[in-house]
């Protein structure tokens, strides 16, 4: 299996359900901000409504990190509003709800089920430039926390931002870092 990361976002048009609308979204409205790619099975169905609530419960931390929320799964933009107007947890999304019917992205980001024509529970950070910084994918009965993804997000935009410097495991904003070098070799 070929990795995604510091690959490039391909090139795609879709629809997505947001702020009460049908809207088109392109690979170039990700250019300079930080997005995550949120994929899951399928609308009006058990885990992921939790999921999608966790991160409507944290969409406001994200924004301030400048990230945007795309979530997707291979429904229509119909149906993310048909589930929308439906669902109490749903309502509660600001964040594009993305269709990809034809699987398209799912397919791209390797996440799709061919014989169930849904995805997997996949999760992708991508930088201003493009590039998937993370990717994780989970099978479908194993939800996901959107807290633990808040951290990886600022762990990601402080390595951007520091090049010289990496985030040992359960950093958060204000933690040391770690300096890689020779004279930190066998003292970790």
């Amino acid at each position: 299996m070929n990795t995604l990361i510091n690959k490039k976002v391909p090139e795609f048009k879709a629809q997505v359900y947001h702020d009460g609308k049908f809207k088109p979204v392109t690979h170039n409205d990700l250019n300079g901000k930080w997005s995550i790619f949120f994929f899951y099975p399928a609308d009006f169905t058990f885990v992921c409504p939790t999921e999608l609530g966790d991160m409507a419960d944290h969409y406001e931390a994200f924004k301030k990190l400048g990230v945007e929320i795309y979530s997707v799964s291979t429904d229509t933009h119909f149906v993310h509003k048909a589930w929308h107007d439906a669902s109490d947890t749903i309502k509660k999304i600001q964040y594009p709800m993305l269709a990809d019917p034809t699987g398209y992205l799912s397919r791209a980001f390797g996440v799709h089920i061919e014989e169930d024509g849904m995805a997997y529970r996949g999760t992708f950070v991508v930088n201003p430039e493009g590039l998937i910084k993370l990717a994780e994918i989970h099978d479908n009965g194993i939800g996901r926390n959107a807290a633990e993804l808040l951290r990886k997000v600022q762990a990601a935009q402080f390595v951007a931002a520091h090049p010289s410097e990496v985030c040992p495991a359960k950093w958060r904003p204000g933690d040391k870092t770690l300096k890689p070098g020779l004279d930190l070799v066998g003292k970790i």
